[in-house]
């Protein structure tokens, strides 16, 4: 664990198990800390103005966090038609047949790493290895929304319609964002999210 400043009322947390670290953090409800905000490698500690850092590093750094405790978030299923344009590329790229890009993208659950990109995006971690493909050497000006896409060791959903590089491999119908929703992002930090095909 590596903890860093990051301005006057925040720390920036580095750990290879960023979802037991956040939820280990909001377990200790650490005094000051107004949000816990996880990424890829790193959590996001937001404090009230005029926290103590120092003092809040301390607390920190004084954590148990079990690797693999995300807690309990719940688990999404999304329903795929797996028709993407990149699906074929995909394959190659993995050496596997579209059958078996689908099959692996189906039979191992994800997990929601953290959110970002826009609204109700979600980075999808710890799927099958064997589909981790690097982003498209020339984005595309236009992802429709609802577009189910690979790159890097993530799987993501599209929530609306926006430019991006991801590999698109298929399209659902789930509704990403909703602010008549509570919460209005479908897929929370730490949830298990499992794919069918529809």
């Amino acid at each position: 664990m590596r903890v860093l400043s990051y301005g006057d009322a925040a720390l920036l947390v580095e750990h290879e198990d960023v979802l037991a670290l956040a939820e280990s953090c909001r377990a200790a409800d650490l005094a000051g800390v107004l949000d816990v905000v996880p990424a890829a490698c790193t959590v996001l500690l937001l404090a009230e103005p005029g926290t103590d850092l120092g003092r809040l590093r301390t607390a920190v750094e004084g954590l148990e966090v079990r690797p693999g405790d995300a807690g309990e978030v719940g688990s999404v299923e999304i329903p795929v038609v797996y028709d993407g344009p990149d699906l074929a590329a995909v394959a190659e790229l993995t050496g596997l047949s579209a059958e078996e890009v689908v099959a692996a993208h189906t039979d191992t659950p994800w997990r929601v790493a953290f959110g970002g990109f826009a609204p109700g995006f979600a980075y999808l971690s710890a799927g099958d290895p064997r589909l981790a493909v690097s982003r498209r050497e020339k984005p595309r000006t236009r992802v429709p929304a609802g577009s189910v896409g690979l790159a890097g060791e993530y799987s993501g959903i599209y929530p609306r319609s926006s430019p991006g590089g991801w590999q698109l491999i298929g399209r659902t119908d789930a509704v990403l964002w909703d602010l008549d929703r509570d919460p209005p992002a479908l897929l929370q930090p730490g949830a298990e999210v499992r794919f069918v095909r529809a």
